[in-house]
């Protein structure tokens, strides 16, 4: 089923992501022309290597026709072709499919597994700690809130449960065998679990993989949900990140615990919310690659 809307109606909703994506990157722009850089806010930009430009341009997803498009520059951008009304133009799901299949493909499981598995809430940001323990060297120019000898008395002191590949591949070698798992990128589908920060954080990823398939809205709540999330990731990790904004969420007492799993908890169900948004938007039933079956696996991890 295709929605049509009228030029001035999307003209409207482009132009106001646009402003939207203008006011979230508007601090790493600035920062990246004085040459300055925020350890937290400025992170999405490196990990993913996604441009403040990306964000700006609207899609309107899948099965969605705008009226008029054709006059305009939309009918040079890819995967874009003409609509069932004259003038018009919607996004061109077959060959999108035809190009990028095996990755829509994965983007779907991914989203899809990681939304039907129960979330496990027992890390407490463990991950940050792993990365630096037993180390001189430091993967950010930040001080430790603790540091070194006390920070690898955190690590000892509690088992490690990280389940994500991305965060796993950057643990020192001596804090490698610690973790309960072994995570690979060949066991990510099977492992990621929505309680896990940096699964929530790459909901922004698949959401840019998805191109025109998602619409420009849901782009920009990943987006921000990731940049929420990478606040707690560093304001729970080993650093002292107060000067940035980050006051310590000390997981190494009960309490800090406790606060972490809260905010850990709220953001699994606000990346679910996304996730279940960003497959029906481009995987709605009955499309090309909407067959993915759901998976339930539990992970124990706490």
């Amino acid at each position: 089923m295709t929605t049509h809307l009228a030029a001035g109606d999307w003209r409207a909703r482009a132009e106001a992501h646009a402003e939207r994506a203008d006011a979230l990157t508007a601090g790493h722009r600035a920062r990246a022309a004085a040459r300055e850089r925020h350890p937290i806010e400025d992170f999405l930009f490196t990990y993913y290597s996604y441009s403040p430009g990306l964000l700006r341009r609207w899609h309107p997803g899948a099965g969605v026709e705008l009226g008029g498009a054709a006059a305009t520059p939309r009918a040079e951008w890819r995967w874009y072709a003409p609509g069932d009304e004259p003038g018009s133009l919607v996004v061109d799901r077959a060959a999108m499919t035809a190009e990028k299949g095996a990755m829509l493909a994965l983007v779907e499981r991914m989203l899809r597994r990681t939304a039907s598995r129960p979330g496990a809430f027992g890390c407490f940001g463990l991950h940050e700690w792993a990365m630096v323990y037993r180390q001189g060297e430091h993967r950010h120019p930040v001080p430790l809130r603790l540091g070194q000898a006390a920070t690898d008395g955190v690590v000892e002191a509690h088992e490690l449960r990280c389940t994500h590949i991305d965060a796993f591949r950057f643990f020192t070698p001596e804090a490698t065998p610690r973790n309960r798992f072994a995570p690979t990128r060949e066991s990510q589908p099977e492992l990621e679990q929505p309680g896990c920060l940096h699964a929530g954080m790459d909901v922004y990823k698949w959401a840019v993989k998805l191109g025109p398939l998602a619409p420009g809205e849901l782009l920009l709540d990943a987006f921000e949900l990731a940049r929420d999330i990478r606040y707690l990731d560093m304001q729970a990790s080993p650093y002292d990140m107060e000067p940035w904004g980050g006051e310590p969420v000390r997981i190494e007492t009960a309490e800090g615990k406790a606060e972490y799993v809260r905010r850990q908890r709220g953001f699994a169900e606000r990346a679910n919310g996304l996730r279940r948004e960003l497959l029906d938007a481009a995987f709605p039933a009955g499309s090309a690659g909407s067959a993915e079956p759901a998976r339930s696996t539990p992970i124990a991890a706490g």
